[in-house]
This record gives structure tokens, sequence and C-alpha cells, in this order.
């Protein structure tokens, strides 16, 4: 694995890739998030978060567990088939950006798994999980311009060809 404060230039030019920019990577991830609001709204309604929230009550970890691990499920259910198979989410495919190896090559499903499970699994952690979340997002600020959880799955994100 390549460590966080190695230059843009030597990950680039190991494969030719031009690694995506940190607003590309952005806006995929708006857009990402766009397709999930529905989802997510009508899985807060019909599960009675919004009525537990709206009584000023917290709701239980337990709860927010659940409905974590169930919409991880559904992002799943509408990204997967093209980040397994092109290595693009909905959102990267719009901006024409893709997750691969960190030589280059294509993402398999256990790096993929290592990538998205650090992604989604650390902020689930009680007390420092936020805090883990807040660095790995920091992690794109470095000259690499990965993000912790690349690191974590030895992957970057190019502009696709």
């Amino acid at each position: 694995m390549n460590s966080s404060n190695e230059s843009t230039e030597n990950l680039a030019s190991a494969d030719n890739s031009v690694l995506a920019g940190r607003w590309a990577r952005l806006l995929a991830s708006l857009i990402d998030a766009l397709t999930m609001i529905p989802f997510s709204i009508a899985l807060l309604y019909f599960t009675g978060g919004f009525a537990t929230i709206s009584e000023g009550k917290v709701l239980s970890y337990a709860y927010a567990l659940t409905i974590s691990l169930i919409s991880i499920a559904i992002f799943f259910a509408i990204h997967g088939k093209f980040i397994i198979r092109d290595g693009q989410t909905l959102g990267k495919k719009a901006l024409n950006i893709k997750i691969v190896k960190i030589d280059g090559q294509h993402a398999d499903i256990t790096t993929l798994a290592k990538r998205y499970g650090f992604y989604w699994l650390n902020p689930q952690i009680p007390v420092i999980g936020p805090l883990v979340n807040l660095v790995n997002l920091l992690f794109i600020f470095t000259s690499s311009k990965r993000c912790l959880h690349d690191h974590v799955g030895g992957t970057k994100v190019i502009f696709a060809d």
C-alpha cells in the first residue's frame, strides 16, 4: 500500500491514469446520496423513525445501526452491478470517474469490500466512529487525493477512459 504522502504524479504515472479531482469525487458522492434520499425517507417513515424524532426522542443505537445496514443493502441494490462491473456508482458514471486498485487494475470484490466496509462501518462505532470518519474524508486533501478508505482498500479514483 502506498503512503498517504506519496505524490499524485507517482500514483498517476504507474499506469498512465489521471486521478479524479476532489470536486469530481464530491459531486459524484452527492449524486449517489441523492439516489438514496427517497429510500431513506421511506425507510424512516415506515419504521417509525420520523415519529420518534418528532416526539423529541433520540433514536436508539440498535435502530440507527439497523437502518444503516438496510441502507447499505439498498445502496448495493442500486449501485452494486455498476461498482462490481465498472468500478462506478451512478454518480461516478455521471462524472466519468471510477474506482481502481492502486496499480490501475480493475477493483475486485475483495478490494471493494475493504474500501466500502471501512467507509460505512466505521461511522457506526459509538463515540470514535464519527471522528474516524471525519479523518477518513479529510485524507482527500493529501497530495495523493485518496481518502483513508482508499488506503484501506488499496484503491484510487481515476478518470475513466
